[in-house]
């Protein structure tokens, strides 16, 4: 008996110049798309056969529409725009895919533009325009700094702040601090490396270092933050889940006039000594009432790495539940 379970449908695509940009360098978008949905994708000139489940070649299918409209748009797909698309077709969203691409953020340092990834980002977006103070929670890899460090930059390209402050508490990971060789900057910018990655991907490493010299930029320990006012300044606190709760109230009541906050932080990856509760953590619980102030939960469908990132997420919060 013949299994009716699998069906084969075909994409043309109108125009086979784009044929690459659709199907991706070494057709890696292929690729993602036949692992993340169990479909065979067997592109041949302007034709794409999807074979597979009939609600999954249909996914494909949808998807794969998208990417088109997006390329005819002008717009460079990469592999996290596909595992977007995925996801949200997965949710059922996807007619809010090209929405995505409706704002250009910034331009980065290679002239390239900026843009939200998927829903999370895009609430996360909205909730650092509105509000004073906004918390991005959730794991590691759903693009929190690296949009935090976006907005903060465009804000000051704009005139509504005069500098930028990144900070983040200086709690050591398993390590030691006191054996690393140098001063004090040379300890702590290791664990500031994700900030001025952000900062050189979108400002390039010339501009971001003569800011940082004229003070427009100012990278510090949390530490040093105690005692100033900050107004006029966009001020943003990573790694926030390793903070006390003393350390979390000194930092929020630094917010000066004309100044907006980000906080951001992940409750799985908390390095204070058992005996600490997060000030993260903590601070979820205070705040969640107070106006101005905004909580935007990332969860691994929000991550824009490896799509094997998000399943390995999801593997250790299993684990850890059980």
């Amino acid at each position: 008996m013949a299994d009716t379970t699998q069906t084969e449908k075909e994409f043309i695509l109108e125009n086979p110049e784009q044929e690459v940009q659709i199907l991706g360098a070494q057709d890696q978008f292929i690729a993602i798309l036949e692992e993340g949905l169990s479909v065979t994708i067997r592109p041949f000139g302007n034709s794409i056969k999807v074979a597979g489940e009939p609600f999954q070649v249909q996914k494909a299918m949808a998807i794969l529409k998208k990417m088109t409209q997006l390329v005819q748009q002008g717009i460079q797909l990469n592999s996290t725009d596909v595992v977007s698309a995925m996801k949200m077709a997965d949710r059922g969203t996807l007619d809010y895919f090209l929405d995505l691409y409706t704002e250009i953020l910034i331009k980065d340092a290679k002239g390239r533009a900026v843009r939200v990834k998927n829903y999370g980002q895009r609430q996360y977006v909205n909730a650092i325009k509105h509000n004073d103070v906004t918390f991005g929670v959730g794991p590691a890899g759903t693009g929190k700094t690296y949009l935090a460090v976006v907005m903060a930059i465009a804000s000051l390209k704009r005139g509504d702040v005069e500098k930028i402050i990144l900070t983040r508490p200086a709690v050591e990971a398993g390590e030691s601090l006191g054996f690393l060789p140098g001063d004090l900057k040379d300890k702590v910018d290791p664990y500031l490396r994700p900030i001025y990655d952000a900062l050189y991907a979108i400002l390039g490493a010339e501009h971001t270092n003569r800011l940082m010299e004229r003070g427009v930029i100012e990278i510090a320990p949390l530490a040093y933050m105690r005692g100033r006012t900050l107004d006029g300044a966009f001020v943003i606190l990573d790694e926030a889940q390793n903070t006390t709760n003393a350390q979390m109230k000194m930092f929020l009541t630094r917010l000066g006039f004309g100044s907006k906050m980000i906080v951001n932080g992940d409750v799985t990856q908390i390095d204070l000594p058992s005996n600490s509760r997060s000030g993260l953590v903590q601070a979820m619980g205070i705040l969640k009432d107070v106006n101005h102030i905004e909580f935007v939960q990332f969860t691994a469908d929000d991550v824009v790495r490896h799509p094997v990132v998000a399943a390995i997420i999801n593997a250790y919060e299993g684990t850890e539940k059980h």
